[in-house]
């Protein structure tokens, strides 16, 4: 009696389209910047992606009036969006675009201020990089649109303006993969326009945690490699 090949052909031929429809994802280098996991682990995140954090749970954005200070404004909510311009392959440095940065439920503990009517982030979007090999991340202005933060704030008297730009022209963060956070530290900004009771100068401390990548389902947190 002939055995019969049409089975292990059929088997064959099968596990053949599988392995072409799903090679192993450890054939695939890392990039920069991934999804779901750190390395080959996880997903690449593609040029275009948006992504997205807000300011970690139980803590605030802060502007003091000096380094490591407790004066000055508090935010209780910012957030961040940038996209994903290219992201080669680890290690490198991957670039965004910083398209929006937002304030709000802020309050101000500064001397004939009554209350933070807003905080607004002009000349956006800025230019952003991703460094593999420190994981730092730094956001840049140009001399035509510098990194300004606008403060308007309420005092006995009536409203002021203060104007502040980034003292060095870029701030500078770390990500870190154990909370797929962005921390900012004392970056300074110096005051270009604004009342006499506009503090001089301001440092920017804030912790965004997870940045996710709001353009695949389910918002995936982001690695840094």
């Amino acid at each position: 009696m002939r055995a019969s090949r049409t089975a292990p052909i059929a088997a064959l031929a099968a596990l053949a389209l599988a392995l072409t429809a799903s090679p192993a994802r450890a054939d695939d280098p890392a990039a920069v910047l991934t999804t779901g996991a750190a390395g080959t682990d996880g997903a690449n995140v593609a040029v275009g992606d948006v992504l997205n954090a807000s300011v970690a749970a139980g803590t605030t954005a802060n502007f003091a009036n000096a380094a490591g200070g407790s004066t000055g404004v508090k935010c209780a909510v910012s957030t961040f969006t940038a996209t994903v311009t290219d992201n080669p392959v680890a290690p490198a440095v991957a670039t965004e675009s910083t398209t929006a940065q937002a304030f709000s439920s802020c309050t101000a503990n500064i001397v004939g201020v009554t209350k933070v009517n807003s905080v607004t982030v002009n000349n956006l979007p800025f230019g952003t990089t991703v460094d593999s090999a420190t994981g730092t991340v730094t956001v840049t202005g140009t001399d035509t649109a510098p990194i300004q933060t606008t403060l308007s704030l309420g005092t006995i008297l009536g409203s002021i303006t203060c104007v502040y730009r980034a003292t060095n022209g870029s701030i500078s963060g770390v990500a870190s993969n154990a909370d797929n956070s962005i921390s900012f530290t004392d970056q300074p900004f110096s005051k270009t326009s604004g009342s006499v009771l506009c503090p001089s100068s301001g440092f920017f401390t804030a912790t965004y945690a997870p940045v996710q990548d709001t353009s695949v389902d389910g918002s995936p947190s982001v690695f840094t490699n």
